[in-house]
Protein backbone atom coordinates (compact mmCIF):
# COMPACT_ATOMS: atom_id res chain seq x y z
CA UNK A 1 0.00 0.00 0.00
CA UNK A 2 1.42 3.28 -0.91
CA UNK A 3 2.21 6.27 1.76
CA UNK A 4 -0.40 8.21 0.02
CA UNK A 5 -3.10 5.60 1.34
CA UNK A 6 -2.27 5.21 4.56
CA UNK A 7 -4.48 7.94 7.13
CA UNK A 8 -4.08 8.00 10.59
CA UNK A 9 -7.22 7.04 12.34
CA UNK A 10 -7.65 10.28 13.88
CA UNK A 11 -7.09 12.48 10.37
CA UNK A 12 -9.53 10.09 9.04
CA UNK A 13 -12.36 10.58 11.94
CA UNK A 14 -12.12 14.44 12.21
CA UNK A 15 -12.48 14.21 7.90
CA UNK A 16 -16.05 12.49 8.30
CA UNK A 17 -17.13 14.50 11.07
CA UNK A 18 -16.52 17.99 9.45
CA UNK A 19 -18.11 16.39 5.86
CA UNK A 20 -21.28 15.16 8.44
CA UNK A 21 -21.20 18.87 9.67
CA UNK A 22 -21.27 20.56 6.43
CA UNK A 23 -23.78 18.01 4.95
CA UNK A 24 -26.41 18.81 7.89
CA UNK A 25 -25.37 22.63 7.57
CA UNK A 26 -26.06 22.68 3.98
CA UNK A 27 -29.34 21.07 4.62
CA UNK A 28 -30.62 22.63 7.49
CA UNK A 29 -31.31 25.97 5.77
CA UNK A 30 -33.05 23.84 3.03
CA UNK A 31 -35.56 21.53 4.94
CA UNK A 32 -36.22 24.87 6.64
CA UNK A 33 -37.33 26.56 3.32
CA UNK A 34 -38.89 23.44 2.40
CA UNK A 35 -41.28 22.75 4.93
CA UNK A 36 -41.91 26.33 5.13
CA UNK A 37 -42.88 26.39 1.64
CA UNK A 38 -44.74 23.40 2.05
CA UNK A 39 -46.54 25.17 5.50
CA UNK A 40 -47.69 28.11 3.46
CA UNK A 41 -48.78 26.31 0.36
CA UNK A 42 -50.84 23.85 1.99
CA UNK A 43 -52.73 25.09 4.97
CA UNK A 44 -54.69 22.07 6.58
CA UNK A 45 -58.11 23.02 5.91
CA UNK A 46 -58.74 25.01 2.34
CA UNK A 47 -62.07 25.72 1.84
CA UNK A 48 -64.05 27.21 -1.53
CA UNK A 49 -66.12 30.05 -0.87
CA UNK A 50 -68.88 30.34 -3.91
CA UNK A 51 -72.03 33.09 -4.32
CA UNK A 52 -73.82 34.28 -7.42
CA UNK A 53 -73.20 38.04 -6.90
CA UNK A 54 -70.43 39.77 -9.15
CA UNK A 55 -66.87 40.79 -7.33
CA UNK A 56 -67.72 44.56 -6.95
CA UNK A 57 -71.09 43.94 -4.84
CA UNK A 58 -70.01 44.99 -1.28
CA UNK A 59 -70.65 41.42 -0.13
CA UNK A 60 -67.72 39.82 -2.46
CA UNK A 61 -65.53 42.88 -1.46
CA UNK A 62 -66.04 42.32 2.09
CA UNK A 63 -64.98 39.09 2.15
CA UNK A 64 -62.22 39.56 -0.02
CA UNK A 65 -61.21 41.50 2.71
CA UNK A 66 -61.34 38.83 5.69
CA UNK A 67 -59.29 35.89 3.66
CA UNK A 68 -55.71 37.08 4.87
CA UNK A 69 -57.30 37.58 8.18
CA UNK A 70 -58.68 34.16 8.28
CA UNK A 71 -55.29 32.11 7.10
CA UNK A 72 -53.38 34.90 9.36
CA UNK A 73 -55.60 34.56 12.58
CA UNK A 74 -55.82 30.51 11.89
CA UNK A 75 -51.77 30.28 11.91
CA UNK A 76 -51.65 29.40 8.53
CA UNK A 77 -53.91 26.45 8.85
CA UNK A 78 -57.14 27.54 7.26
CA UNK A 79 -57.31 28.90 3.74
CA UNK A 80 -60.12 30.46 1.89
CA UNK A 81 -60.52 30.90 -1.86
CA UNK A 82 -63.23 32.72 -3.32
CA UNK A 83 -65.41 32.14 -6.51
CA UNK A 84 -68.10 34.55 -7.08
CA UNK A 85 -70.53 35.43 -9.85
CA UNK A 86 -71.75 31.81 -10.59
CA UNK A 87 -67.97 30.66 -11.36
CA UNK A 88 -68.84 27.16 -10.01
CA UNK A 89 -72.55 27.28 -11.56
CA UNK A 90 -75.70 28.00 -10.94
CA UNK A 91 -77.52 27.86 -7.51
CA UNK A 92 -79.03 24.81 -7.66
CA UNK A 93 -75.68 23.38 -8.95
CA UNK A 94 -73.43 25.17 -6.16
CA UNK A 95 -76.24 24.05 -3.65
CA UNK A 96 -75.91 20.42 -4.66
CA UNK A 97 -71.68 21.00 -4.23
CA UNK A 98 -72.32 22.46 -0.91
CA UNK A 99 -74.65 19.83 0.26
CA UNK A 100 -72.13 16.61 -0.73
CA UNK A 101 -69.17 18.70 0.53
CA UNK A 102 -67.38 19.53 -2.80
CA UNK A 103 -68.41 23.28 -1.83
CA UNK A 104 -67.40 24.56 1.70
CA UNK A 105 -68.93 27.23 1.76
CA UNK A 106 -71.52 29.10 -0.10
CA UNK A 107 -73.74 32.58 0.43
CA UNK A 108 -77.32 31.88 -0.56
CA UNK A 109 -80.42 33.76 0.01
CA UNK A 110 -83.04 31.55 2.19
CA UNK A 111 -85.81 33.17 -0.63
CA UNK A 112 -84.15 30.81 -3.40
CA UNK A 113 -83.33 27.20 -4.20
CA UNK A 114 -82.45 26.71 -0.64
CA UNK A 115 -86.50 27.28 0.35
CA UNK A 116 -87.13 24.31 -1.83
CA UNK A 117 -84.78 21.86 0.43
CA UNK A 118 -86.60 23.55 3.39
CA UNK A 119 -89.15 25.99 2.86
CA UNK A 120 -89.39 27.84 5.96
CA UNK A 121 -86.00 29.42 5.24
CA UNK A 122 -88.14 32.21 2.73
CA UNK A 123 -90.15 33.21 5.91
CA UNK A 124 -88.79 36.59 5.49
CA UNK A 125 -88.76 37.34 2.46
CA UNK A 126 -92.51 37.35 2.70
CA UNK A 127 -93.97 39.64 0.65
CA UNK A 128 -94.61 43.59 2.30
CA UNK A 129 -94.15 41.78 5.27
CA UNK A 130 -90.93 44.35 6.60
CA UNK A 131 -91.53 48.24 6.13
CA UNK A 132 -87.65 49.11 6.93
CA UNK A 133 -84.48 48.26 8.41
CA UNK A 134 -85.27 48.31 11.92
CA UNK A 135 -88.31 45.79 11.26
CA UNK A 136 -85.42 43.61 9.33
CA UNK A 137 -82.83 43.58 11.66
CA UNK A 138 -84.83 43.04 14.60
CA UNK A 139 -86.15 39.97 13.62
CA UNK A 140 -83.25 38.64 12.05
CA UNK A 141 -80.64 39.42 15.07
CA UNK A 142 -83.51 38.22 17.30
CA UNK A 143 -85.85 35.33 17.42
CA UNK A 144 -86.61 34.71 13.60
CA UNK A 145 -82.73 34.72 12.72
CA UNK A 146 -82.45 32.12 15.25
CA UNK A 147 -85.81 29.76 14.20
CA UNK A 148 -84.07 30.33 10.31
CA UNK A 149 -80.73 28.73 11.91
CA UNK A 150 -82.29 25.74 13.35
CA UNK A 151 -84.23 25.42 10.33
CA UNK A 152 -81.33 25.17 8.21
CA UNK A 153 -79.36 22.71 10.55
CA UNK A 154 -81.73 20.18 10.01
CA UNK A 155 -80.61 19.53 6.48
CA UNK A 156 -77.19 19.40 7.70
CA UNK A 157 -75.84 22.67 7.06
CA UNK A 158 -74.53 25.30 9.14
CA UNK A 159 -75.45 29.19 9.03
CA UNK A 160 -73.54 31.87 10.43
CA UNK A 161 -75.20 34.37 12.96
CA UNK A 162 -75.18 37.40 10.47
CA UNK A 163 -76.95 37.75 7.52
CA UNK A 164 -75.58 39.69 4.57
CA UNK A 165 -78.05 42.68 3.13
CA UNK A 166 -79.26 42.34 -0.59
CA UNK A 167 -82.00 44.99 -0.14
CA UNK A 168 -85.58 45.78 -0.34
CA UNK A 169 -86.45 45.20 -4.12
CA UNK A 170 -87.66 47.40 -6.39
CA UNK A 171 -89.46 46.58 -10.06
CA UNK A 172 -88.03 47.88 -13.29
CA UNK A 173 -89.90 47.35 -16.84
CA UNK A 174 -88.50 47.83 -20.38
CA UNK A 175 -92.28 49.61 -21.38
CA UNK A 176 -94.37 50.88 -19.19
CA UNK A 177 -93.85 51.79 -15.27
CA UNK A 178 -95.45 49.65 -13.30
CA UNK A 179 -97.57 52.46 -10.85
CA UNK A 180 -100.71 49.98 -8.96
CA UNK A 181 -101.38 46.53 -8.76
CA UNK A 182 -102.82 46.58 -11.80
CA UNK A 183 -100.00 47.28 -14.25
CA UNK A 184 -98.43 43.92 -13.42
CA UNK A 185 -101.91 42.39 -14.41
CA UNK A 186 -100.11 40.35 -17.69
CA UNK A 187 -96.80 41.99 -16.96
CA UNK A 188 -93.90 38.92 -17.84
CA UNK A 189 -91.59 39.54 -15.00
CA UNK A 190 -88.28 37.32 -14.07
CA UNK A 191 -88.54 36.49 -10.29
CA UNK A 192 -85.60 33.89 -8.12
CA UNK A 193 -85.64 30.09 -8.49
CA UNK A 194 -88.45 30.41 -5.42
CA UNK A 195 -91.94 29.34 -4.91
CA UNK A 196 -92.31 32.17 -2.59
CA UNK A 197 -91.51 34.78 -5.18
CA UNK A 198 -93.85 33.39 -7.96
CA UNK A 199 -96.66 33.41 -5.73
CA UNK A 200 -96.23 37.15 -5.01
CA UNK A 201 -96.33 37.74 -8.47
CA UNK A 202 -98.78 35.31 -9.49
CA UNK A 203 -101.51 36.93 -6.48
CA UNK A 204 -100.88 40.41 -7.70
CA UNK A 205 -101.89 39.51 -11.48
CA UNK A 206 -98.13 38.89 -13.28
CA UNK A 207 -96.54 36.41 -15.28
CA UNK A 208 -93.55 35.32 -13.34
CA UNK A 209 -90.72 33.36 -15.14
CA UNK A 210 -87.82 31.83 -12.38
CA UNK A 211 -84.62 32.72 -13.97
CA UNK A 212 -81.08 32.29 -12.41
CA UNK A 213 -79.21 35.54 -11.53
CA UNK A 214 -76.69 34.95 -13.97
CA UNK A 215 -79.18 35.07 -16.93
CA UNK A 216 -81.01 37.72 -15.84
CA UNK A 217 -79.57 40.21 -18.45
CA UNK A 218 -79.71 38.66 -21.49
CA UNK A 219 -83.58 37.49 -20.95
CA UNK A 220 -84.43 40.90 -20.27
CA UNK A 221 -82.73 41.41 -23.50
CA UNK A 222 -83.83 39.25 -25.72
CA UNK A 223 -87.27 40.07 -24.25
CA UNK A 224 -88.15 36.23 -23.05
CA UNK A 225 -89.01 38.86 -19.68
CA UNK A 226 -90.41 42.34 -19.99
CA UNK A 227 -88.99 43.39 -16.42
CA UNK A 228 -87.36 42.00 -13.15
CA UNK A 229 -86.99 42.87 -9.92
CA UNK A 230 -84.04 43.14 -7.65
CA UNK A 231 -82.56 46.19 -5.27
CA UNK A 232 -81.34 49.25 -6.73
CA UNK A 233 -77.19 48.40 -5.87
CA UNK A 234 -77.67 45.31 -8.01
CA UNK A 235 -79.59 46.63 -11.02
CA UNK A 236 -76.92 49.05 -10.60
CA UNK A 237 -74.04 46.66 -10.48
CA UNK A 238 -75.30 43.92 -12.82
CA UNK A 239 -76.02 46.56 -15.31
CA UNK A 240 -79.53 46.40 -15.72
CA UNK A 241 -79.76 50.09 -16.75
CA UNK A 242 -78.67 48.95 -20.24
CA UNK A 243 -81.94 46.76 -20.72
CA UNK A 244 -84.52 48.63 -18.62
CA UNK A 245 -86.34 51.90 -19.01
CA UNK A 246 -87.89 52.23 -15.45
CA UNK A 247 -88.10 51.54 -11.70
CA UNK A 248 -90.95 51.79 -9.58
CA UNK A 249 -89.98 51.97 -5.90
CA UNK A 250 -92.21 48.95 -4.44
CA UNK A 251 -90.17 47.75 -1.54
CA UNK A 252 -91.86 44.77 -1.76
CA UNK A 253 -89.57 42.36 -0.32
CA UNK A 254 -86.42 42.95 1.65
CA UNK A 255 -83.87 39.91 1.14
CA UNK A 256 -80.14 39.05 2.85
CA UNK A 257 -77.80 36.24 2.41
CA UNK A 258 -76.66 33.09 4.39
CA UNK A 259 -73.22 32.93 4.95
CA UNK A 260 -73.56 28.72 4.83
CA UNK A 261 -70.70 25.74 5.42
CA UNK A 262 -71.36 21.92 4.95
CA UNK A 263 -72.34 20.34 8.02
CA UNK A 264 -69.59 18.30 8.51
CA UNK A 265 -67.05 20.14 7.42
CA UNK A 266 -68.47 22.70 10.17
CA UNK A 267 -68.35 19.81 13.10
CA UNK A 268 -64.72 18.60 11.48
CA UNK A 269 -63.03 21.84 12.24
CA UNK A 270 -61.58 22.67 15.92
CA UNK A 271 -63.45 25.25 17.85
CA UNK A 272 -60.80 27.49 17.90
CA UNK A 273 -60.64 27.67 13.83
CA UNK A 274 -64.85 27.63 14.17
CA UNK A 275 -64.65 30.87 15.89
CA UNK A 276 -62.00 32.84 13.87
CA UNK A 277 -64.14 31.61 10.90
CA UNK A 278 -67.49 32.54 12.28
CA UNK A 279 -66.04 35.79 13.60
CA UNK A 280 -64.17 37.32 10.72
CA UNK A 281 -67.68 36.79 8.73
CA UNK A 282 -70.26 38.34 11.13
CA UNK A 283 -68.12 41.09 11.34
CA UNK A 284 -67.48 41.38 7.70
CA UNK A 285 -71.60 41.30 7.02
CA UNK A 286 -72.58 44.19 9.78
CA UNK A 287 -69.84 46.07 7.91
CA UNK A 288 -71.27 45.13 3.98
CA UNK A 289 -74.86 46.61 6.07
CA UNK A 290 -73.13 50.10 6.05
CA UNK A 291 -72.36 49.74 2.65
CA UNK A 292 -74.95 48.75 1.24
CA UNK A 293 -77.06 51.43 2.89
CA UNK A 294 -74.50 53.74 1.62
CA UNK A 295 -74.40 52.03 -1.76
CA UNK A 296 -78.40 52.38 -2.41
CA UNK A 297 -78.43 56.65 -1.17
CA UNK A 298 -76.17 57.30 -3.86
CA UNK A 299 -77.55 54.32 -6.76
CA UNK A 300 -80.77 56.44 -7.12
CA UNK A 301 -78.71 59.48 -8.70
CA UNK A 302 -76.20 57.15 -10.22
CA UNK A 303 -79.01 55.05 -12.50
CA UNK A 304 -80.86 58.42 -13.09
CA UNK A 305 -77.75 59.49 -14.68
CA UNK A 306 -77.78 56.52 -16.40
CA UNK A 307 -81.23 56.86 -18.29
CA UNK A 308 -83.46 54.88 -15.99
CA UNK A 309 -86.69 56.85 -15.25
CA UNK A 310 -87.97 56.96 -11.44
CA UNK A 311 -91.33 56.29 -10.13
CA UNK A 312 -92.84 56.56 -6.89
CA UNK A 313 -95.81 53.87 -5.80
CA UNK A 314 -98.04 53.25 -2.33
CA UNK A 315 -96.55 49.79 -1.13
CA UNK A 316 -99.84 49.60 0.69
CA UNK A 317 -102.04 49.45 -1.98
CA UNK A 318 -99.75 46.32 -3.27
CA UNK A 319 -99.79 45.02 0.26
CA UNK A 320 -104.00 45.38 0.59
CA UNK A 321 -103.88 43.64 -3.21
CA UNK A 322 -102.07 40.38 -2.37
CA UNK A 323 -104.36 39.94 0.99
CA UNK A 324 -107.18 39.86 -0.24
CA UNK A 325 -106.35 37.37 -2.85
CA UNK A 326 -105.51 35.51 -0.36
CA UNK A 327 -101.48 35.40 -0.79
CA UNK A 328 -100.97 35.70 3.16
CA UNK A 329 -103.39 32.66 4.12
CA UNK A 330 -101.42 30.21 1.56
CA UNK A 331 -97.70 30.81 2.96
CA UNK A 332 -98.96 30.74 6.60
CA UNK A 333 -100.69 27.27 5.64
CA UNK A 334 -97.73 26.30 4.10
CA UNK A 335 -94.88 27.79 6.96
CA UNK A 336 -97.22 26.58 9.54
CA UNK A 337 -98.54 28.19 12.74
CA UNK A 338 -95.32 28.30 14.68
CA UNK A 339 -93.06 29.87 11.52
CA UNK A 340 -95.76 32.62 11.06
CA UNK A 341 -95.91 33.78 14.73
CA UNK A 342 -92.39 34.23 14.73
CA UNK A 343 -92.71 36.13 11.35
CA UNK A 344 -96.18 38.05 13.28
CA UNK A 345 -94.02 39.07 16.02
CA UNK A 346 -91.89 41.68 14.18
CA UNK A 347 -94.10 42.04 10.65
CA UNK A 348 -97.63 42.64 12.49
CA UNK A 349 -100.12 40.92 11.84
CA UNK A 350 -100.21 39.80 8.07
CA UNK A 351 -103.47 38.07 7.90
Amino acid sequence: MADHDIVPASAHSSAITRRRVLAAGAALPLFGILSGRTLAARPKYRFKFAGNLPMTHPINQRVKEILPKILEESGGQLEVRMFPNNQLGGDSDMLSQLRSGALEMFVLSGTNVLSTMAKPTALYGVGFAFKDYSQVWAALDGDLGAYLRGVIAKVNLHAFDKLWDIGFRQITSSAKPILTPEDLKGFKIRVPVSPLWGSLFQHLGASPTSINFAEVYSALQTHIVDGQENPLSLILIAKLYEVQKHVSITNHMWDGQFTLINGRVWKSLPENLQEVLARNFNEAAMREHEDLVKLNQTAETELTKLGLQFHRTDPEAFRSAVSKSGYYKQWKATFGDEAWRVLEKYSGPLV
